[in-house]
């Protein structure tokens, strides 16, 4: 199956808030469930640096490599005997336009361009990791800082239900949706000793998320991420 997409995600922040399933409702594309921890629907705010990314192999040059936010949830579908785990994305945000442009034509995701940056300071005993973009004169924050050395996660752990969804659902419009899906290694994780997020939900995603702008996440993980690879098909359901 040829890779449409490779690149690297590179300390991807995770910051989960347990929200009502009806808020998810009207994203929920045809087909799918809600997927859940312990009876909990969640949202994550994700803040990661695409590395490197190469379109059918081909290296893109200066615009390779760049920071990514994205808000997204949990859902499955059961095909045969398989239970497939994927993510809907609300919106994800990156700096280049024509990359937001890319997604949305092709694959009718929900991209948008604005200024972003990153910073990140890393030894052999700390990392502190930053993402930040730029809305509506405001640089809304992503930012943890973690212990080093890394560790595996735990089986049936909360970090495993948030990072282990190997499937990207889109819903095309209210009768269609597209899977695809995304390979990568089990990652591994640091263990948060601090943490600060800073985001105006409303205005990033709308009326439906401006009740996370009054309360703070559930859990905050970071992983250090890996290659990964996206594949050109797609399949409707």
């Amino acid at each position: 199956m040829t890779n449409f997409l490779q690149a690297k995600w590179e300390n991807i922040i995770m910051a989960n808030y347990a929200v009502p399933v009806n808020v998810l409702a009207p994203y929920l594309p045809k087909g799918l469930e809600i997927d859940t921890y312990q009876g909990n629907a969640y949202v994550s705010l994700v803040g990661f640096l695409f590395k490197d990314t190469r379109i059918f192999k081909i290296p893109i040059p200066k615009l390779g490599t760049f920071e990514e936010v994205n808000l997204r949830f949990y859902v499955c579908r059961k095909e045969g005997g398989e239970l497939k785990r994927g993510v809907v994305f609300i919106n994800e945000t990156v700096p280049y336009k024509a990359v937001a442009w890319l997604a949305n034509k092709l694959y009718k995701e929900h991209y948008t361009a604005v200024k972003t940056k990153h910073r990140w300071q890393i030894n052999d005993s700390i990392k502190q990791i930053t993402y930040q973009w730029l809305l509506n004169n405001k640089w809304n924050t992503i930012s943890v800082e973690a212990q080093q050395p890394t560790l595996e996660m735990f089986k049936n752990s909360f970090e495993e239900f948030i990072f282990e969804h190997y499937y990207g659902y889109t819903k095309v419009n209210a009768t269609t949706t597209e899977e695809y899906k995304i390979n990568h290694p089990r990652w591994k994780i640091n263990t948060i000793k601090s943490s600060t997020i800073d985001c105006d939900f409303e205005a990033n995603y709308g009326s439906d998320f401006a009740f996370l702008n009054s309360i703070k996440p559930t859990s905050v993980f970071i992983a250090e991420g890996s290659a990964i690879e996206v594949k050109w098909k797609r399949k409707k359901i």
